[in-house]
């Protein structure tokens, strides 16, 4: 989807993209309910398309070593690990992986 009138900058520096405001581009939010734990506007290029990932019953647990290296593990073999358009890519930058 190209850049076009759909994203607007917002005189805070927000960005407005179809209606909802996010803290700019490539910077990951929680959605306040949701099917989704997660929301970003992702900017590859000209390109802009609006992103969410994560479980939201799902409880982070950062602390614990051997669940982040299952999850990159897991995650590692999946598709769009490198493509800022997929949750993947979002859901293992989270995760540090």
């Amino acid at each position: 989807m190209a850049l076009a009138s759909r994203v607007k900058r917002l005189p805070s520096g927000r960005v407005q993209y179809n209606g909802e405001t996010f803290p700019g581009f490539n910077k990951a939010q929680r959605t306040p309910g949701g099917s989704k734990k997660f929301k970003v506007l992702a900017k590859k290029g000209s390109n802009v398309k609006k992103v969410t990932f994560g479980d939201p019953n799902m409880s982070i647990k950062k602390g614990n070593k051997s669940n982040k290296a299952s999850y990159c593990a897991r995650s590692g073999g999946i598709k769009g690990k490198d493509d800022k358009f997929s949750a993947n890519y979002w859901s293992r930058r989270m995760w540090d992986c």
